[in-house]
């Protein structure tokens, strides 16, 4: 299959270091915050908290990998480029073939819980208003990678300011007493909540993925990077002990709803409209970023011939991929048949973007191997000894949490076996043909 490429010489870099904050802070704090509290108060109590914590480890590990990557060979569609480039052309097809199917899910699932908040207002019809937003996103990404940045942008600082309202407007309703006892359920309970909240931080990375579309990669990609982390850990630490201290862990546990019990516990009924529209928000940045990562891999596919050459193609008055961002926009149409359970779509998800993690940890230790000259150009970078070590522990850290999952619901391992052997398929129908 021919690979005509970009009828210009490539994507603009409009995206600076507050654009790169604003895809992975908005991808990353979406609709866990508003779900995972209450189960994983239930299994290890306050020291939740600790829990929280621990499961920062891993993101911590994958976050240095990305940062040094992005800051060696910024691209976009990086998940695709670097497996495809320092370790074989057809992990970086199958890493991202699966993600097509995790992003779709992804932003099913955002879709589904923003339209189930609103709908604690007015009755809306779920699948239409679904597909309404998948409209209006749409019509955003069309309008070029620097809008979708400061869509992203405006609704970051109507995130953050909503949580710090909650959060310090909480502290009168706060008692002390219920943080006692804080490890009530143990050691083992403490890190049995970890496979759970380790959601809270999937997409921290993000903003890796439209590498060639910003200014200053080598510098503004790590950065962002390690600003979008330090956010995210205080947001999630800040509203979580809130939360705790407004409810208790009992009532937090219990909670079908623990943010929204927390709100009106706090704040009486305005309590409820200010955690809807914080949650609006939050999900709403999380659709948009999914969208636009979904749509930067499909192009890069399409660059390298393993997708349609029309994906690869950049055009339109604000240079974006047209092609590549309709079709993302079908497949998550597409993706409105699929269950509406939440641990089914919650698995389908984080199984490829764990994947993609692990992919990138074996590019990085292939790129010190094969490519000398950009490690030593890399303007953040760790030590070779160091990189191998965080690599193999990205790896084998990747490799548990998607263990774990099995026991929860195992129909996404077999949807997603099923799809990775049509894209087998078609890789090999493709490789002939080339």
């Amino acid at each position: 299959m021919p690979n005509n490429g970009p009828p210009k010489d490539g994507l603009r870099r409009d995206i600076g270091v507050t654009g790169i904050v604003a895809l992975g802070l908005g991808t990353a704090v979406g609709v866990s915050v508003y779900s995972v509290l209450a189960p994983a108060t239930q299994l290890a109590g306050v020291a939740m908290i600790v829990s929280m914590l621990l499961a920062m480890v891993p993101m911590l590990v994958y976050a240095i990998i990305y940062a040094f990557m992005g800051a060696a060979v910024p691209v976009t569609g990086a998940s695709y480029e670097w497996p495809r480039r320092f370790v074989h052309p057809f992990l970086g097809f199958i890493i991202s073939w699966l993600r097509i199917a995790g992003s779709t899910s992804a932003v099913i699932v955002l879709t589904m819980v923003l339209v189930s908040y609103v709908g604690t207002f007015v009755a809306l019809p779920l699948k239409l208003t679904m597909f309404g937003l998948l409209v209006f996103v749409l019509i955003v990404n069309l309008l070029g990678v620097s809008a979708a940045a400061k869509s992203q942008g405006v609704m970051l600082a109507i995130l953050l300011g909503t949580c710090a309202l909650f959060v310090f407007g909480s502290v009168p309703s706060i008692e002390m007493s219920n943080f006692k006892p804080f490890a009530s359920h143990g050691i083992a309970g403490i890190f049995a909540a970890v496979p759970l909240l380790i959601s809270l931080f999937l997409g921290i990375e993000s903003a890796t993925e439209v590498g060639g579309e910003v200014k200053n990669p080598a510098k503004s990609i790590p950065l962002g990077i390690s600003i979008s982390i330090v956010l995210t850990a205080v947001v999630y630490l800040a509203v979580a002990m809130a939360a705790l201290g407004v409810l208790g862990p009992e009532k937090l546990g219990a909670s079908s709803a623990p943010l929204l019990d927390a709100g009106v516990a706090a704040f009486g009924p305005a309590g409820r409209y200010l955690i809807v529209a914080s949650a609006i928000v939050a999900i709403g940045s999380s659709i948009n970023a999914t969208f636009i990562i979904m749509s930067r891999f499909l192009y890069a596919m399409a660059r390298e011939g393993m997708l349609p050459s029309a994906l690869g193609k950049v055009s339109g008055k604000h240079d974006v991929p047209l092609a590549a961002i309709l079709c993302a926009f079908v497949m998550c149409c597409v993706g409105l048949f699929l269950p509406s359970n939440l641990v089914f779509l919650f698995l389908a998800v984080n199984i490829p973007t764990i994947l993609k993690y692990c992919a990138t940890c074996a590019a990085a230790v292939g790129l010190v191997k094969t490519r000398p000259d950009l490690y030593e150009a890399a303007g953040f970078r760790s030590s070779k000894g160091m990189i191998y070590a965080l690599a193999m522990a990205g790896v084998g850290l990747g490799i548990l949490i998607i263990i774990a999952g099995w026991t929860a619901d195992w129909r996404p391992y077999a949807l997603l076996g099923a799809w990775a052997t049509v894209g087998c398929l078609y890789y090999s129908v493709m490789r002939r043909r080339q």
